[in-house]
Order: C-alpha cells, then sequence, then structure tokens
C-alpha cells in the first residue's frame, strides 16, 4: 500500500501544481500532442549515422530529411490554421495525429531514399495541424495571466518527447533498426489521439470573453499592467466584429499589421533555424568531435535537453510573474534577455575541446534558448484578438517552418562543402558551421528590444478589440460542429 500511496501523492501533488485535475488533463494532453511530434524529429537526427549508411547518402541529405517536412507544414499551416479558428478544433487535431501515425508506419517501410522522403513529405502536411491548434486551444482553456508558464508546460511536451526519439529511437535503433526507430512511435500516437477525442471543446473566446468583463473593474495582471503605463490602443486595428466573418486575405493582412506581432514571427522563426539544426547535426557533432560512440552522444544530446526543459519550465513563470509585478511587457523582456545571452554560453560550448568544459556551457546555453519560447508564445496570443488565434499561429508557423526547412540543409551543405572544404574533416565543418548560424540568435534578440517597445500598445488594442467584440455579441459563441 505504501508505493500506491506515494504515486497517490505525487499525482496529488502533479495536480496541484498544474491548477487541479481538469487544467492537469488539458496540459498533459496538448503536451503529448507536441511530443510525438518532437520524437518524430528526434528520431531522425538520432538515425542520422543508420541513414547515412542504410541508404548512402550525406550530410545534406539528412538534412533534407528534416526540410521536406518542414515544406509541407509550411505549405498547410495557414488553411489549417484558418480551419482552425472555425471547426472543433479536438476532433481536427485527433484526425490528424492518425494520419501522422500513417505516415510514420510507412516512413519505417521504406526501401528507398525516395520512399523515405515522400513518406517524410505526407508526415509534414498532418503535423501541420499542431501548431495553430494547440496554440487556439491554450488561449481558451487558460487565463491570461497564468497563460506563459501554462503554455510553458504544454511547450514542455516537445521537449520530452525530442529527448524520448533520441534516447528510446537511438536504443532501439541501435539493438534491432532503423525501421524499428520508427515504427515504435505509431503506439504513442494512438494514445494520445484516445486522450485528445475526450478532451472538451472549449468556447471560444472564453477566457478573453470573461476577462473583458471582468476587467473593467479591478482587472487581471495585463489589464492592470496596461492601464498602469497608460497604453492607448491603435484605434485603427480595433475590432469590433466577429473577424471570422472577414476573408482570407484581409485576416492574413490584419495579423501582419500588428507590428509586435511581426516582429515576434521574425524573432521566433530565427531561433527555431538555430535550434532545429543543432538538433539535426547534434549527435554527428558530438560523436565527431568528442570521439564517442553514437549511443554516448545521444545521452549527451539528452543530457543538454535536459537544460531546454527546465528552460522552458522557468521562462514562462518568470515572465508571468514581472507581469504580475507591473511589468507590461514582461513577456518579451525575457526572451529578449534569454537570446542574446544563449551565444554568450554556446560559442565557447561549440569551440571547447574538453567535453567536461563544453557540457556545461551547453546545457547553460539551452537553458536560456529554451526559457524565450513560452513567453513569445504567449505573447502573440496576447496581442491578436481570440478569434485569429489558429489563423495568427497557422502564418507564424508557415514562416517558423520554412526556416526550420532550410536550417538542416543549410547546417549539412556548409558543414561539408563551404567550413568543411575539399579533404576537409566533418567535425571541424560541423563546428563553424553552428558558430557561424549564432548569428540568427544575436539577430533574434535585437528583434527583441524592437518588440518591447511596441507590445503594450498592441496587447492594449487586442484588449480593446476582445471588449467591443464581447459587446456586440453578448451571447456565447454558437460551438462549432
Amino acid at each position: 500500500m505504501r508505493p500506491r500511496r506515494r504515486a497517490e501523492a505525487v499525482v496529488g501533488r502533479v495536480s496541484r501544481l498544474l491548477g487541479g485535475p481538469a487544467r492537469s488533463r488539458v496540459v498533459l494532453t496538448l503536451a503529448a500532442v507536441l511530443a510525438v511530434d518532437g520524437a518524430d524529429k528526434g528520431t531522425v537526427s538520432a538515425m542520422a549515422p543508420q541513414l547515412k549508411t542504410a541508404f548512402g547518402i550525406d550530410n545534406t541529405q539528412i538534412g533534407l530529411l528534416v526540410t521536406v517536412v518542414a515544406l509541407t507544414g509550411a505549405a498547410f499551416t495557414v488553411p489549417v490554421g484558418l480551419l482552425t479558428d472555425r471547426v472543433r478544433r479536438t476532433r481536427l487535431l485527433a484526425v490528424s495525429i492518425v494520419l501522422w501515425a500513417v505516415a510514420t508506419a510507412l516512413a519505417g517501410a521504406a526501401d528507398s531514399y525516395g520512399w523515405l522522403l515522400v513518406s517524410r513529405a505526407a508526415l509534414g502536411a498532418v503535423s501541420a495541424t499542431a501548431g495553430p491548434t494547440v496554440a487556439s486551444l491554450v488561449g481558451d482553456f487558460f487565463p491570461v495571466g497564468d497563460r506563459a508558464r501554462l503554455y510553458g508546460l504544454v511547450l514542455a511536451g516537445e521537449l520530452v518527447g525530442t529527448g524520448l526519439g533520441f534516447a528510446l529511437s537511438g536504443t532501439i535503433g541501435s539493438a534491432l533498426s532503423w525501421r524499428f526507430a520508427f515504427w515504435w512511435l505509431v503506439v504513442p500516437a494512438a494514445v494520445v489521439v484516445w486522450f485528445v477525442r475526450r478532451l472538451p471543446e472549449p468556447e471560444r473566446g472564453g477566457q478573453s470573453r470573461r476577462e473583458a468583463v471582468r476587467t473593467r473593474g479591478t482587472g487581471e495582471p495585463a489589464e492592470r499592467a496596461v492601464r498602469h503605463a497608460r497604453v492607448a490602443p491603435h484605434e485603427n486595428l480595433v475590432l469590433d466584429r466577429d473577424p471570422r466573418r472577414r476573408s482570407t486575405l484581409w485576416s492574413v493582412r490584419y495579423i501582419l499589421r500588428v507590428r509586435t506581432n511581426l516582429v515576434l514571427i521574425l524573432a521566433s522563426a530565427l531561433g527555431y533555424f538555430y535550434f532545429a539544426g543543432l538538433r539535426s547535426f547534434a549527435t554527428l557533432y558530438a560523436t565527431h568531435r568528442f570521439h564517442m560512440t553514437t549511443s554516448v552522444a545521444t545521452s549527451l544530446v539528452l543530457v543538454a535537453g535536459l537544460g531546454a526543459l527546465a528552460g522552458i519550465l522557468a521562462g514562462g513563470r518568470i515572465a508571468d510573474r514581472l507581469l504580475r509585478g507591473g511589468r507590461v511587457n514582461a513577456r518579451t523582456l525575457v526572451p529578449t534577455v534569454c537570446m542574446l545571452t544563449v551565444p554568450v554560453l554556446l560559442a565557447p560550448a561549440l569551440h571547447a575541446t574538453s567535453l567536461a568544459l563544453a557540457l556545461p556551457l551547453l546545457v547553460a546555453g539551452t537553458v536560456f534558448l529554451g526559457a524565450a519560447n513560452p513567453p513569445l508564445d504567449a505573447a502573440r496570443l496576447d496581442i491578436l484578438p481570440p478569434y485569429l488565434w489558429g489563423t495568427g499561429e497557422g502564418v507564424r508557423t508557415m514562416l517558423r517552418t520554412l526556416c526550420e526547412a532550410a536550417a538542416p540543409v543549410l547546417f549539412g551543405y556548409l558543414s561539408a562543402s563551404v567550413f568543411g572544404g575539399p579533404g576537409g574533416q566533418e567535425g571541424a565543418g560541423l563546428e563553424y558551421t553552428l558558430l557561424f548560424f549564432l548569428l540568427t540568435v544575436i539577430a533574434a534578440g535585437l528583434l527583441g528590444l524592437v518588440a518591447m517597445r511596441t507590445y503594450p500598445r498592441d496587447l492594449a488594442t487586442a484588449r480593446a478589440s476582445t471588449e467591443r467584440i464581447a459587446a456586440s455579441s453578448p451571447g456565447p459563441p454558437r460551438r462549432p460542429a
């Protein structure tokens, strides 16, 4: 009985940490959705050496396996984002995960590089659903004041999934073959579908609608911070009716007219560009740099991933605490500081020849890299009206996935053909490539400085739009079919 009681006590503490059983169920389910997608990306990196041997391919073609997923995802994210704002999101998400599992099984059955590439392209098309639907559901399930912290818990699922992809796929692939490293992913995908199908569909704009009415009195943290800063909205961007009645072109143009949103989209895309390249070649870099086996390199990459996970869990919590303290631009301040700190830590880590020196610096760098994401994602929800969350995330995900698509190929090409050079060493080429592209992280931090100035007024504009839309249609919106 004692082990059972301990387990129940642990479950109880986790439930209280997440805000109760209902909220825990939502957080863990949405995190699991991102986890299965992250596990697939981790699998490609962990199996890179085996895939190179099996199909006789080089770093550029390994990068293309990741790139094709991002390219097809980019083509589908805006249409899926528009669909997210108009249909039942939980059903859309469940169907996409089923199709994702089928595409993953086909990838494991590939008998040629062309087959593998096509199956990966299909995988990208169905995985495009996760970004817009998860973002929209987060906005409606969780209140503004806790949104960055809870969004961080959801985003942690992607890191956990990527870590499992590295660890389990590496172990399974080494013991059996690279095919089983893909096939095992079908099992957790089926479990996630079961939970998503039982997730309630939240009221559209439910949290924001209730807060718009409540904050006319004392207000919640974001509203109080805006009023304390005496920030006026952009009147030309304040909406007075449901934007879903507008055309697709109008919706996309409006989203891009919100200056902070555009800046944050670019900053996020640059951050993910670097992370995609680092994730794709981390195992190869470690094996060449420190002369270790693939399994040992995979374990060290997993340790660095734990740093990113810690950062994700801390970043949103810190931003929400600063917001409650009256710092109106807290959700842009935290990621800006993090992005500008990452190169200071990663540059010496990548150049070091001693693993004892490189590993702590790498872990510290990934802590700051991970901490930037939850505040950024919460900030994008803050500055858009709730009925444009899916479309806004679709536009953001399109640019992000284009950058993720370009990263593995560019990293692979520069490492093999530019920095590696004719007769050059692959490990040195990867080192210089990873160092060179740290410039993209610096650029993301500089964009964050712009967002810190524009965020308060765009936040005030989104709040004014929410109030006016709520006033024009006081009843709850009709639940989508």
